[in-house]
């Protein structure tokens, strides 16, 4: 049995149901899972001990919402829109086009560069997307190549209608041959339910072909505007919609009503809709930041994620989106931690397994070269990423 004392925690922040966060604590690790959780005058003997010299520990982030196979940039884009001009999803298009020159090496050694930049730090979990290849050939392609590359994979042929197409006859498209041979690769199915992208009755036929593939659904919604989005996520039991930036009384309601069966002391029951709020792409886009406060004080859980892609938010960097989380979307620190690890693991359908330090677990801890938490938000923009463990593993952050 492998196993691994990691001791002189100056402080652990389990996100644990209780919330806790202990002083001068230990983990213990056996077989890539977390045996024992402590204070370190208790923790037992072992041969293998690592000192971590007085340093925080924090739950690997969960990263549940980015789109990571692309080619190419769109830094042209950015600078427009930081002159001026408003966002509009047609930009997917010249990403679909960048993409579909790749190779099949070139694209998976890209994506794997990405996903090794996000673990560096502080990622261990984390969801991409299809998306930019909207053709049968270039979706299943895609679908193969991110499937070994990230730990949840989902289908996104519904990003945008591409040029040239009926928007009913791409909907069939995405909902009959697309869908049949990405099934098999995938864990989720999304829609981007917005003007300029799917309407209502396109985004339901989607998440009713994915239900009736018995695959697990998630919605873009409500991003640029009021919409259906949320609406339909909680009425097909989308384990989350992402984005929630314009949300009215019976949004709120809506996705309050979700979690009715969700015993939140307990962390038991039956989950309700996650709303992922993206505060790096709302700061790129320039979009009002998605009311997570609110959000949280309605009883709704949510989700911190990096929405990593080339249009809107090129960054992976979680410790950014928490610090922006606290320092502009009002969350307490505890609450932002949550969002980005046990918050995007029930977005993920993988609480049971990743998102907290509690023991049967998968050990993955986040070590930050502070002695506490807080300076994530107190220390905005510095690299506090100390050391990362994946399933009890030292992550060599130079391959």
């Amino acid at each position: 049995m492998a196993t691994l004392l990691l001791t002189n925690i100056g402080q652990l922040t389990t996100v644990d149901a209780k919330g806790s966060v202990l002083e001068d604590a230990a983990v213990l690790i056996e077989d890539g899972l977390v045996a024992w959780v402590g204070h370190m005058a208790q923790a037992p003997a072992t041969a293998h001990e690592i000192d971590l010299g007085g340093r925080a520990v924090l739950p690997g982030w969960v990263d549940s919402h980015s789109h990571l196979i692309f080619g190419g940039d769109r830094a042209e884009e950015f600078v427009a829109r930081m002159a001026g001009q408003t966002y509009a999803a047609g930009g997917i298009a010249v990403t679909t086009s960048a993409t579909g020159q790749l190779s099949d090496t070139e694209l998976a050694g890209i994506v794997a560069e990405r996903r090794r930049e996000a673990l560096a730090m502080g990622t261990t979990w984390m969801e991409t997307k299809t998306g930019y290849g909207l053709t049968l050939e270039e979706e299943t392609r895609h679908s193969v190549l991110g499937k070994p590359l990230v730990d949840s994979l989902t289908f996104l042929g519904a990003h945008l209608v591409p040029a040239g197409w009926d928007a009913e006859a791409y909907t069939d498209l995405v909902t009959g041959p697309m869908l049949d041979a990405v099934a098999g690769n995938v864990d989720f199915v999304d829609v981007f339910c917005e003007r300029g992208a799917f309407t209502e009755d396109q985004s339901r036929r989607v998440l009713e072909a994915a239900q009736r593939k018995g695959l697990a659904t998630k919605v873009h919604g409500n991003q640029l505007g009021p919409g259906p989005g949320v609406k339909l996520a909680v009425e097909f039991g989308s384990h989350s919609v992402d984005h929630v930036n314009y949300l009215d009384e019976e949004d709120f309601k809506a996705l309050a009503d979700s979690w009715a069966g969700w015993d939140a002391s307990a962390r038991s029951g039956k989950p309700g809709t996650v709303a992922t709020c993206l505060p790096a792409c709302d700061l790129s886009t320039r979009q009002p930041l998605a009311p997570g406060r609110e959000l949280l004080d309605a009883g709704v859980r949510i989700a911190l994620a990096s929405n990593c892609n080339p249009g809107t938010s090129y960054t992976s960097n979680m410790n950014f989106c928490v610090a922006t989380a606290v320092l502009q979307m009002n969350l307490s620190l505890a609450e932002a931690i949550e969002a980005a690890t046990y918050g995007g693991a029930l977005a993920l359908g993988v609480a049971d397994q990743v998102g907290s330090i509690e023991v049967g677990k998968r050990a993955d801890l986040h070590v930050l070269d502070a002695p506490v938490a807080a300076h994530l938000a107190y220390r905005p923009g510095m690299n506090l990423t100390h050391s990362v463990y994946r399933a009890g593993e030292l992550v060599d952050r130079l391959t």
